[in-house]
Order: structure tokens, then sequence, then C-alpha cells
């Protein structure tokens, strides 16, 4: 190539990533130059409470109230909601800011929020009462609960599917539809069921949102009715989870919340953009779940406390699996477990951060030890949930020792 020729190539080159730097440094400043913070104060934040807590835990629940507004407005979200239960009870419940930004319909402890991957916690346990009927094995392969999916190059089993073991293709996060609606949980499998797998299943841990609606499709076999059907009356009826229900579209209703999205660079600070009306139905046991803080406290105490499961079901759920090599995956069966300190203590923890279109929106945590439960939910996607659930966990650990 002639050396003038060269230059003018690298000239092009060169302006060209000026330009877009330029373009991309303008968006910024014009982005954070307008934008609004919904909620400037934190103490005149709208919140509604469940009932008043009692008095032992008044001055925790005061802390935690300043945690939750706090977490509101530092990352300029619209809403969220909260619960803590402590040896079986729930001794707090509170929602926080806007449920509907345009209407100004307030959170309160009832309204539903999108839970995202955090579904899959309630599928394992749906999961569980079919295997402590021996309706379902967790080392069959999966074709034996639903012969029209694929055989791969390699075989998967149930176990391997729910450890996130098995090579099953990923979704595309925030760039998959969510405009199709699925009437039946087969309906769902449509969109990998021809991917081959990323790797032999056992040898390497990849998250895979597709796998759990396999995983759904296969409980709805052994079940014998519709998979939504047979949750809701197993464990949501069971629970007295009475605000827990499978997703439809539709936007913001008077006891659900309007979805947002962070309107630049996947940052809640910057605020979020209109909210649209996403439809989950395809992703069924993995995303399609909708709930309230209050109903997933109340799941996790009855998880840890034997009221859904047996002790041994749920520690074979809770138990972290191990790929072929022998490296701890730090991820059951539908639930990750992880240790951290708590109140000055190493304690074992179960944890749940649900994700919704690539980012966070829900955080679960449980210290089965320490009978200590907390949901956190808001209704913007890459929402920081989770370093609001570990605050509110050590402020009630300190409270529940006193």
């Amino acid at each position: 190539m002639p050396r003038i020729r060269i230059q003018t190539v690298l000239t092009l080159f060169v302006v060209g990533v000026i330009a877009l730097i330029t373009f991309v440094s303008g968006l910024w400043v014009y982005v954070r130059a307008t934008t609004t913070p919904i909620h400037a104060d934190p103490q005149k934040v709208p919140s509604a409470l469940l009932s008043a807590p009692q008095p032992q835990w008044s001055t925790a629940v005061e802390a935690g109230r300043k945690i939750a507004r706090d977490g509101l407005t530092d990352q300029n979200l619209p809403g969220m909601s909260v619960a803590v239960g402590v040896r079986g009870e729930t001794i707090w419940a509170e929602g926080f800011g806007w449920a509907d930004l345009e209407n100004q319909v307030r959170v309160t402890p009832h309204t539903r929020f999108r839970i995202g991957t955090q579904s899959a916690m309630l599928t394992s346990a749906a999961v569980g009462l079919l295997l402590e009927k021996n309706q379902l094995k967790l080392d069959d392969e999966i074709q034996t609960y639903v012969p029209d999916f694929p055989k791969k190059q390699w075989p998967v089993t149930l176990r391997q599917l729910m450890g996130h073991v098995a090579g099953i293709v990923p979704d595309e996060g925030d760039e998959e539809d969510t405009t199709s609606h699925c009437e039946r949980t087969a309906d769902g499998l449509k969109r990998f069921a021809d991917a081959k797998l990323l790797f032999e299943p056992g040898t390497r841990f990849r998250y895979s949102n597709w796998g759990w609606v396999l995983i759904s499709a296969a409980t709805e076999k052994a079940a014998g009715e519709p998979f939504f059907t047979y949750v809701r009356e197993q464990v949501f009826n069971a629970l007295g989870m009475e605000d827990t229900r499978h997703d439809s579209a539709g936007g913001a209703t008077s006891d659900r919340a309007a979805q947002y999205f962070p309107r630049f660079a996947a940052e809640t600070r910057y605020g979020p953009q209109e909210p649209d009306e996403p439809d989950f139905s395809c992703f069924a046991g993995s995303s399609a779940f909708q709930s309230t803080p209050s109903d997933m406290v109340r799941f996790g105490m009855a998880i840890d406390r034997g009221r859904l499961l047996k002790p041994e079901t749920v520690k074979l759920l809770q138990t972290p699996q191990r790929l072929a090599s022998g490296e701890d995956t730090g991820y059951g069966l539908g639930w990750d477990l992880e240790t951290v300190q708590l109140a000055g203590a190493e304690r074992r923890l179960v944890v749940d951060d649900g994700s919704l279109r690539g980012g966070m929106v829900t955080s679960f945590i449980s210290f089965p030890e320490r009978g200590i439960v907390v949901s956190v939910m808001s209704n913007t996607s890459y929402a920081d949930t989770a370093s609001v659930a570990l605050k509110l966990a050590e402020v009630f650990a300190r409270a529940a020792d006193k």
C-alpha cells in the first residue's frame, strides 16, 4: 500500500476514534446534566409499613429505615421494598418510594415486584417436593421427563441443570425478547432447544436461565399438571404466599410495580427510562415469578425451619456442587452459598440476587444458623439490592444478640 494511502487511513482512523470519544463524552455530560433525583431528600421518601414493629425491634427498624432510604436515594431508584424475619417471625416489612413514577403510586408491603432469576429458588423447592415423592430423580437424563428436548453431544441430567454445570447456553440478558407470550412451559424451550452444549456437563460452571426452563418442563411432566399450577398449589398456597404469582403481560397495576431500566450505561444513578410492559412467561421457573419481600421471607423461614421440605431435602438442595476436577462451585441446586461476616463472626449464607434483563433487581439472604432472613426488592434493573440486604442483616443480627 502506498505511503500516502497508509497515512490517509491512519488519519481517518484517528479522527474516527476522536469523534467517538467526543460523542460518548458529550452524551455522558448530557445525561449527567439532565438527571433529576427522584428522591432528593431521604427523609421525605414516602413509605408504607405492614404493621408496627414490636418494641424490642424499634431501634433496629429505625436503623433499617435509614439504610433503605439511603440506598434508594443514593442509587436514584423509583421504589424499594424490604422485609426481615427472625426466628420464624416477620418482624418488619415496609415499602419505600414509587411503584409507578408517572402515576405516583406508592410502594406498599403488598406491592408485587418481578423477582427475576430469584424464581429458581421457588422452582427448586417444587423439585424438592417431587424428589421426596420419588416422582423425579436427579441423575436421570432430562429426556426421561422431556422427551421432545433434543439429545446433545453429551448426556444431561436434572442435577447438572439445577447446578448450572450442564453447558446449556445462557439467555441474552437485556437483549432477550420479552414481548412474546408462552401459554405452555414447553413453548419456552424453542429458544434454545437446538443449541449445542457449551461444554461437557460437569466440567464447568456457567449460569443459564434456559436450564431452569427445561427444569420447569420436567417438573410439569413429573407433577402431571401445568408447572405454574403445581408451584402455586404446592408451594405458594401451602405457605400462605398470597402475593406471589407467575408473570403476565402488562404494565403497573395497583398491586404490581412498573418495571424500569437505567436510561444510560446500566447505571441507576442516571435515572430510569420510561417503563415498558415485559412478558416473562416464556422464562417459566427461571425468571417468571412476581412476589413481595414479605412472601419471600415467609418462604425462606419455611425452608429453614422444615415447614415445606424435609431437612435432608433442604441439605441436598443447598449443598455446593463439585466439578469433575473436584472444584467446589459454591452453588447448590438452585441456591447460591457463601460465607460472610455477620455480627463479628463468619456465618454460612444462603443468598440469591435475582437478575432481570442482565441486572440485579432483588436480593434474598438467609442465615439458617441465626434464623435471620432478609428480602429486598427494587423495580429497576442493575439496582444494588445486595448491599442493602447485607446491611439490614447486620443490624438485625446485632439487635437479636442483645
